[in-house]
């Protein structure tokens, strides 16, 4: 991290050269240098925030990150922890005086601390062998309640005969019977499950409450400090039926429980009002659809009186608090690729605050972004547009102010691509449809430029008005840039979101190509070198256009599926993908699977194309990529496979594989490039 004192002292000393400084597009070495604010946590009298300042460091190739503590109004900006380690997921004490946080500050290893904030004191609560999940204070401050992973032995019924004294033997075989038996970014999955804790604020061994063979979620304490609310999917058939949870109540004497909740889908996310009788929690009715609604629904602690609150409004409810006065919620959504702070009532009715809620990522230009509020009803948010990347912002019920730029001193310098928003309509059905176009630093729309079309993953996601370092870096190299939110993606209401349910993909691709052709109307853009990339959907579609069409010079299809019926056997979650977006098992539906398929036109395929997958990634496996790569070549097509060592489906896991990969796809551009 940029260190505050040296900083200053070369900002003084060379003050009047910086102010001069001849300003430079972005470098890829430049994503080493790039900063973003995360988790703002405010006081619970708003007086103040603690936020996650995320940084990179160029010689170990790590993502970084310490607290930071400001003032509401911005005075006293300033560090509660410093160095070369991860610091993350603070939260405050009822009282305003302490706050636990995690870290691997000490030894590498990741423990929850303990800060008393008049001192600065630190305390390791915990050295346990697994690192704590989410945690929450009780409302008397003594204790805190986390879930954390146990271990257990994983059962086989192969039983090896002794080896003789001496003899060197491989590790004996690994036996597995689980559905869910490795996950993306986790590799093969140990045995065990998410249990609860709690554990005083003096330290000392963790009390485990939960015994049961299931994963129970992140845990809130009662009003009166007797019980835990959390999550968890106890069905026997939990591994079928992957979204089933409910909410839970357990006695923190005697563990006992009660379920709160009862209905076919997904109960979760539970929040407790200020005078401790309602619980505010996330779900929907399942309809096994592609792309269902996250909804807000309002309950009395004894689970009575379940009611939808946002039933009228057609956007997801992504996170929530309740205000002061128990009759309503701040909330966060997404809306057309904007995110937007709102408070809903628990009669329905939506009162925006604010928006440019944002900037989480600095890869490709995905909507996200995180809040908190106070007693005082004041707010410290997330701030990000195209111009940078989250910083943070406070609301005090009358007025927004940004009270951090982390990314002004290299930005002072450099010079950003422009980003406009846009939109046309779609060939297929004369729907809608939007995106952004970004133009490189000096923009001469007298001239023409290469171009690139960049597609979403998800493909229930979307792209937003937010900074992307790698979109940027494309800019930087002299392409225009295309992104969109093509039908399918989220932020328009469920409606738009399924016009592709079983039936993906297809038709969304007229909507990228309206967009190629509606920018190319424009008149700056040179139809002699269109170029096209996108990763996960976005790769799935970006091999699907190759198949469809021969217009683009050279595509890029990064972490793609390339076989459905492959695919939905091999990705980690295996239960979940048949089952909401085909409807049926590759064996029931065998044509649909192949219609659905890029590999199914590989034979129409001449566009050069490149394959690139994270050779660790168990969402789209790399076989996915495989395929497609032995298939173009039996098809003499240009082509060539790159694999990203250590890099699981998101590929940016480490500061220069995200520099890799936009490396790899402007190599591949630019070979193909004509003059």
């Amino acid at each position: 991290m940029k260190k505050v004192l040296i900083t200053l002292l070369i900002c003084l000393a060379y003050a009047p050269f910086a102010l001069g400084q001849v300003q430079s597009n972005l470098e890829l070495l430049d994503i080493f240098n790039m900063e973003f604010v995360s988790d703002p946590q405010i006081s619970p009298d708003g007086s103040k925030i603690i936020y996650v300042r995320n940084f990179k460091d160029v010689m170990t190739d790590r993502n970084l990150s310490n607290l930071w503590i400001v003032n509401f109004d911005g005075s006293n900006n300033r560090p509660l922890t410093t160095g070369n380690h991860n610091d993350f997921a603070p939260k405050w004490s009822h009282d305003g005086k302490k706050i636990v946080f995690k870290s691997n500050m000490a030894d590498e290893k990741m423990k929850l601390y303990l800060m008393w904030l008049d001192t600065k004191e630190v305390m390791a609560l915990t050295n346990t062998p697994q690192a704590p999940g989410q945690v929450s204070w009780s409302h008397d401050d003594r204790y805190v309640a986390f879930n954390m992973f146990v271990p257990e032995a994983e059962k086989s019924i192969i039983k090896m005969p002794a080896k003789p004294e001496g003899a060197k033997w491989n590790a004996p075989p690994k036996y597995i019977d689980k559905m869910n038996y490795r996950g993306d970014g986790q590799g093969y999955l140990k045995g065990g499950n998410m249990q609860l804790f709690t554990l005083p604020i003096s330290g000392g061994t963790p009390k485990q409450l939960t015994f049961k063979e299931f994963d129970h979620g992140g845990p809130v304490w009662a009003k009166d400090n007797t019980h835990l609310y959390f999550s968890a999917n106890f069905h026997k058939d939990e591994e079928m039926e992957p979204a089933d949870s409910d909410i839970y109540q357990i006695s923190v004497n005697t563990g006992e429980m009660k379920k709160l909740t009862e209905r076919y889908g997904p109960d979760t996310h539970p929040v407790l009002s200020p005078d401790g009788t309602q619980i505010a929690y996330l779900g929907y009715d399942d309809r096994l659809q592609g792309y269902q609604l996250t909804q807000l629904y309002a309950m009395n602690t004894d689970g009575s009186n379940s009611r939808l609150i946002s039933g009228g409004f057609d956007r997801d409810v992504e996170d929530m608090v309740w205000n002061s006065k128990g009759n309503g919620l701040y909330f966060i959504y997404t809306d057309k690729g904007e995110g937007k702070l709102a408070l809903m009532s628990l009669s329905g009715k939506v009162d925006d605050i604010t928006d440019n809620l944002g900037g989480l990522s600095l890869g490709r230009p995905y909507n996200a972004a995180s809040f908190s509020g106070s007693n005082s009803n004041r707010f410290a948010y997330t701030l990000g547009d195209a111009s940078h990347p989250s910083d943070l912002g406070v609301f005090d019920g009358k007025s927004n102010r940004r009270l951090t730029a982390v990314n002004d001193d290299l930005f002072s310098f450099k010079k950003l691509a422009t980003v406009e928003e846009m939109w046309w309509k779609s060939s297929y059905d004369q729907r809608d449809i939007q995106g952004w176009v970004v133009t490189p630093p000096d923009f001469d729309p007298s001239k023409k430029y290469p171009m690139i079309l960049e597609i979403h993953g998800g493909p229930f996601t979307s792209y937003g008005d937010v900074y992307s370092a790698e979109i940027q870096a494309y800019a930087a190299a002299g392409y225009v840039v295309l992104y969109t939110n093509p039908r399918g993606s989220t932020s328009y209401g469920e409606e738009f979101g399924n016009l592709i349910h079983h039936d993906y993909p297809n038709h969304d691709y007229d909507d990228l190509m309206s967009g190629v052709d509606a920018l190319i109307a424009k008149g700056y853009v040179d139809t002699d070198n269109l170029f096209v990339t996108g990763g996960s959907g976005g790769g799935v579609l970006t091999a699907w256009i190759v198949g469809k069409t021969d217009r683009f010079k050279a595509a890029v299809v990064a972490k793609p599926v390339i076989n459905w019926t492959s695919f939905v056997l091999y990705a980690d979650g295996v239960q979940f993908f048949s089952k909401y977006w085909f409807g049926k098992k590759p064996w029931e539906d065998p044509e649909n699977y192949q219609r659905r398929s890029p590999l199914n036109y590989v034979g129409n395929v001449t566009t050069p194309t490149m394959l690139m997958t994270g050779e660790e990634d168990y969402r789209t496996p790399i076989a996915e990529s495989e395929q497609f790569y032995a298939a173009l070549k039996l098809e003499n097509v240009e082509t060539a496979l790159v694999r990203i060592p250590g890099a699981s489906h998101g590929i940016a896991n480490k500061p220069s594989n995200l520099i890799a990969k936009i490396a790899s796809v402007l190599a591949w551009f630019e070979k193909y490039k004509g003059e």
